[in-house]
Parts: C-alpha cells; sequence; structure tokens
C-alpha cells in the first residue's frame, strides 16, 4: 500500500465537510483487503472508518463462498456495513441501494466517524459518487411482454436489442442476469432514453469525495480471478448452490443470478456435487465471464478523472481465499 495515500487521506479529512471514502476496482483486484488496511491505518491516525459494501450480490443472504463476501472474522473490528440484507428471492435495485446506502451513510457521521464505500458495482458505486435520482416510470404491462420475450427469443435477443438502444448502459448489464437486462430494457422503452440519462443527477449535494481505484495489468486480473475461481471451488462453491437448491432456491430467483451461481445450479440438475465440483470446463466458464465483467467494469470507470489510480498488493497463492488480513489477498 503506498504510504503517500495514507497521508493524502489524512490531509483530505481535515478540510472534508462531508467526507466520504471510496474504493472501486475491477472483481479479484484486492478492494476488501486494501479498504481493510486503509481502515486500519486510518485508525491510527485517530480517525475511525465504517465500511459501506458496493456490492449488489453480497447484498443477498446465504451468497458467501462464490461472492467473496467478507468474513467477520476478517472484519478485524472494521464495522461494514449492507451486507446479508435481502433474500436471494427477493429483486434488488440501485434506487433501493441508494437509499439504504444513503441512510447508512447518514448514521456513520452521525457518529463523527468516516463512511467508506467499497466495491465493484457500477451503477450501484454511480447512484452515490454522482448522486443519482432514480426515475420509477414501471410498466407492468411491458414488463410481462418481455418476461414472455426472454422465453421465447433468449437473453442474447433482448441484449442486442438493449445494445442498439444504449450502447453504453448495456456494458453494466449481464447478459445472462435476466432480473438486470429486463429492468434496463423496461427503463429504456418506457422513458425513450438511455439508463444514464433516464436518472438525474442531483447537483447540490455537498459531498467531498476521496476515489481511489485499484488498477493492475490484465495478465495480472487475470491470474487473480483464475486463482479466486479455484479457491472458490476449493472451499465449497458447489456444496452451497447444492444447499441453496435444496432450501427451495432456484438458477431464476435474482440472487441466483450472481456470477457462478446460476452455472452450477444448472449443471447440478444434471451432474452429482462431486461432478460438478471436478468440471474444468465449469470453472473455466465462470472464470471466462468474471473476466468479461471485470472488462466491463474497467470500461465503466476508466475515464473518471475523479479516481487516483492506485496498485494492489502481490497476487495471493492458490487456496489463499481466507488468509487473514491484511497480509494475504483475503476476500475481495
Amino acid at each position: 500500500m503506498e504510504t503517500s495515500i495514507i497521508t493524502d487521506i489524512g490531509a483530505f479529512l481535515t478540510t472534508a465537510k462531508r467526507p466520504l471514502l471510496v474504493l472501486v476496482g475491477p472483481t479479484a483486484s484486492g478492494k476488501t483487503a486494501l479498504s481493510i488496511s486503509l481502515a486500519h491505518a486510518l485508525s491510527e491516525e485517530g480517525k475511525t472508518v465504517e465500511i459501506i459494501n458496493a456490492d449488489s450480490r453480497q447484498l443477498y443472504r446465504a451468497l458467501d463462498i462464490g461472492t467473496a463476501k467478507i468474513r467477520t472474522e476478517d472484519m478485524q473490528g472494521i464495522p461494514h456495513h449492507l451486507l446479508d440484507q435481502l433474500d436471494p428471492k427477493k429483486e434488488v435495485t440501485a434506487a433501493w441501494y441508494k437509499r439504504e446506502a444513503e441512510r447508512v451513510i447518514g448514521e456513520i457521521r452521525q457518529r463523527a466517524h468516516v463512511p467508506f464505500l467499497v466495491g465493484g458495482s457500477m451503477l450501484y458505486v454511480s447512484a452515490i459518487v454522482d448522486h443519482l435520482a432514480f426515475v420509477d416510470r414501471a410498466d407492468p404491462s411491458l414488463r410481462k411482454t418481455l418476461r414472455k420475450r426472454l422465453q421465447t427469443e433468449g437473453p442474447a435477443a433482448l441484449f442486442a436489442e438493449l445494445q442498439e438502444l444504449d450502447p453504453e448502459g448495456a456494458l453494466s448489464v449481464d447478459p445472462r442476469n435476466s432480473v438486470y437486462l429486463l429492468r434496463a430494457l423496461e427503463v429504456c422503452l418506457v422513458t425513450g432514453r438511455t439508463l444514464k440519462h433516464a436518472k438525474k443527477k442531483n447537483t447540490s449535494s455537498d459531498e467531498d469525495l476521496f476515489f481511489m481505484g485499484l488498477a493492475l495489468p490484465r495478465e495480472e486480473l487475470h491470474r487473480r480471478i483464475a486463482a479466486r475461481t479455484e479457491a472458490m471451488f476449493a472451499e465449497g462453491f458447489v456444496e452451497e448452490v447444492s444447499s441453496l437448491l435444496q432450501h427451495g432456491y432456484s438458477a431464476e430467483d435474482p440472487g441466483m443470478q450472481s456470477h457462478g451461481y446460476r452455472d452450477i445450479a444448472e449443471r447440478l440438475q444434471k451432474a452429482s456435487v462431486e461432478e460438478v465440483r471436478r468440471d474444468a470446463a465449469l470453472k473455466q466458464a465462470i472464470t471466462a465471464k468474471a473476466r468479461q465483467y471485470a472488462r466491463r467494469q474497467m470500461t465503466w470507470w476508466r475515464e473518471d478523472e475523479r479516481i487516483r489510480w492506485i496498485a494492489p498488493s502481490p497476487i495471493p497463492q492458490p487456496g489463499a481465499l481466507h488468509h487473514p488480513l491484511p497480509g494475504g489477498e483475503g476476500r475481495q
């Protein structure tokens, strides 16, 4: 970790009236490890930091291994918020997240502590740092029509339509996540605008941002993503999905649209847990989708001049997903 960044954050906190620390970066880049390190370093300077999750998948209960959700013992006494908030059957929206995150940020400030937003969900981070005001103009009949089209035409056709309507907004949507895909297409069709312009910026906000981003060479990021996939399978990713299915959840539930969960759930319909755990092709497919997601993340953030890009810590060895933080890569 750069020692200068602690000095710079300290200087920022002495002058900022409404400070908000923000850390983004592609999947598997080391956001969790760095956020814990920064929080500890700032505590030595007399600043108490509380972390707010900005990963949409980690909002769901019972989705732990596959979302790389930090464990309580790895938090090292640093308060964390907006983890395990929703049942996997419930749909989550950026508008809901914005309300909850702003509430938590306000409560942290009432304690005279420093809020620290950490995560990789592009629209969710933007909802806070860009002060988006979401336009809610749901059309039930259109939603029904789109669901029927999803069944008959498939997600590829609907995603292609979204790309035509809103090429930039499509970057934030996983075409296999039917919940987000239908919602994004519905917003574009109902409002006649792109996702970005269907949301309004509240320019009256007086947030003071210290905006950081983790960046690393593509080859190293790919190694990290592959190592994470292997570690997740070793820790019981397949068993976690199997347990969810046994408790009544399905591959179609909103929470199960998260990376890897639906893939494993569908595979478990045809094979045993042991067979799925050893499925090299499945691991490769999940790794490839994570790489694609990382590319979309960096495309979203690359041109944001507010972000101070920093290098992460060295890549962990395979199986190091739960090494103590800081010091190992840990969950990210």
